[in-house]
């Protein structure tokens, strides 16, 4: 028996099992269902194509149809190893802007405004540029500067500046808006996962137990209290049992299919399952929300992007040997080097897009590698920050085994597809600026053919794709569809929380991991406190 069994190795359970194994008290369980994250790939950075469209590290989701986009099934890569979708990612290190958090205060979650939160985000660092006011040293996440970025990723900053936009050096610091280079989760050249950050240094303590290959099935419970997981491993079932809480950490996609598959859920979705009813949360798998990237793609008349183009077989080795032997060179790359934040309509607020350049054109998430062999491209992924549009996760079945359906409903609300239509011309504004002209061929994608509104949201409806943040299936709050309060535990449940980005209740503006380490950091204070102040009561 454990004090602490955290359901998910990803991003947050790893922070978790650090944090909460750390003074050597408490007996902490974390349980994974994925391999140990040992491929070399993994900490490669340039390996993140490889890891988008592997077998081993990555769930490889797709969603239900989606009526408003071509009838189509998106791909959602999710990683599936320790470090979870941190040791898959572009390792883009991006905190959202500070209105999300006070947004998040003002709907009733005490505690997580910006200045509540901003502490945690600075203990997590060791921000290799220098501690600030915004930033801190020492922390377990190494974030850096790129190491060597490609130069077309320097000609996209000179073309956004002279299309009107600010150059910003820190889009985590005094001000969002504007471009230039990601800081990345990087260390020496290597990715740093929240598994090479949080998980290694503790991995050697005694108190704390790591299983991997273990899926959990079911969460017991002892009436309204959580008691214990059950899980499979090697064809057999097995249970492991929490004196103090069970964590869920599996992620917006693992974190609802988990509670409902337990009995706790929208009762309608029980019944649908014949699921025997431990609790009725009405908002268990609602309030799925992604952002959305629409590839804006030029063909390369020179050389410099990334390409597995027969001409590029030297350069190619050169690259590999500089990186074996130095961690060095264009494989320390996370390919979305540069980008920034925008606002599509100067009324807007706070920045409402954000786009990340590649120097390479789009292989489908990794899964269509043709493009790369055929020639050279470079490419705007632009993004609406904040989408209405909001959907679900339901089971597929009550097999514990068996993918859930994913609907994210792109697209219901109509202001999205207006947000990305203006997003592709913010895009193609930057790429008609001199300082591509001596690099632009074609336009790829969506096509220079395509100019009025009604033919680019009709091609967005058809090419449109995740940029990997699903968030809110188990969010915060204290209305009809929230699933925790402010300190993360499961309304109406007992030794029960959910610590992941199932909990943001607005999907922030920006890329997610930096955020759910945060919340992990913050949730692991907020567990630690209320073991405190059980054992004073038992005293």
């Amino acid at each position: 028996m454990y004090d602490y069994v955290i359901v998910g190795g990803g991003s947050a359970g790893c922070v978790l099992a650090n944090r909460l194994s750390a003074s050597g008290r408490h007996q902490v369980c974390l349980l994974e269902a994925g391999p140990r994250d040992t491929s070399p790939l993994i900490r490669m950075p340039a390996g993140v194509i490889a890891m988008l469209r592997s077998d081993t590290y990555n769930w490889k989701f797709w969603t239900v149809p989606q009526p408003l986009m071509g009838n189509r099934r998106l791909y959602w890569p999710r990683g599936r190893t320790l470090g979870g979708s941190s040791s898959i990612n572009a390792m883009c290190y991006i905190r959202g802007h500070a209105w999300d958090y006070d947004h998040w205060a003002e709907l009733g979650n005490a505690g997580w405004s910006y200045r509540d939160v901003l502490p945690y985000f600075k203990r997590l660092e060791n921000f290799e540029p220098g501690a600030d006011d915004w930033h801190g040293q020492g922390g377990p996440l190494n974030v850096a500067r790129l190491i060597q970025p490609n130069p077309l990723s320097a000609t996209y900053l000179q073309a956004a500046q002279q299309s009107g936009h600010a150059m910003n050096a820190d889009f985590n610091g005094r001000e969002q808006e504007g471009m230039g280079y990601y800081h990345v989760a990087q260390r020496g050249g290597e990715r740093c996962s929240n598994a090479r950050a949080y998980l290694r240094p503790a991995e050697g303590r005694r108190n704390l137990t790591v299983m991997t290959g273990v899926r959990a099935t079911r969460i017991l419970f002892d009436g309204l209290r959580a008691v214990g997981v059950r899980y499979f491993v090697d064809g057999v079932y097995r249970e492991v049992l929490a004196r103090r809480e069970v964590i869920l950490s599996a992620g917006a996609i693992g974190s609802p299919q988990l509670l409902m598959l337990s009995g706790v859920g929208p009762e309608e979705e029980l019944r649908r399952h014949a699921i025997g009813r431990v609790h009725v949360l009405p908002g268990v798998g609602k309030n799925l929300q992604d952002h959305l990237d629409a590839f804006v793609s030029m063909r390369s008349r020179t050389r410099l992007g990334f390409s597995f183009h027969p001409l590029s077989a030297l350069r190619s080795l050169k690259a590999l040997l500089l990186y074996l032997f130095g961690r060095r060179g264009e494989l320390t790359s996370n390919i979305a080097e540069a980008g920034g934040f925008l606002k599509s309509d100067p009324a807007e607020p706070v920045p409402d897009l954000q786009f990340h350049f590649v120097p390479l054109g789009n292989a489908h998430h990794g899964l269509d590698l043709r493009p790369l062999f055929k020639g050279y491209a470079h490419s705007i992924l632009a993004c609406d920050l904040r989408p209405r549009s909001r959907g679900e996760i339901r089971l597929a079945s009550a097999d514990p085994l068996a993918a859930p359906e994913i609907d994210p409903r792109h697209f219901e609300d109509p202001r999205d597809l207006d947000k990305l239509v203006a997003a592709i011309r913010k895009a193609r504004e930057i790429f008609a600026q001199p300082a591509f002209a001596p690099h632009n061929g074609e336009e790829l994608e969506p096509g220079a053919a395509l100019q009025t509104d009604d033919e680019l949201r009709a091609w967005l409806r058809e090419h449109a794709e995740t940029l990997y943040h699903p968030v809110g299936t188990c969010k915060m709050g204290s209305d009809a569809l929230a699933v925790v309060d402010a300190r993360l535990r499961v309304h109406g449940l007992a030794a029960l929380r959910v610590v992941d980005a199932s909990i943001m209740p607005t999907l922030v503006g920006g890329n997610t991991n930096a955020p759910t380490t945060m919340i992990a950091e913050k949730a692991a204070d907020m567990i630690l406190e209320d073991a405190a102040l059980s054992a004073q009561g038992t005293a």
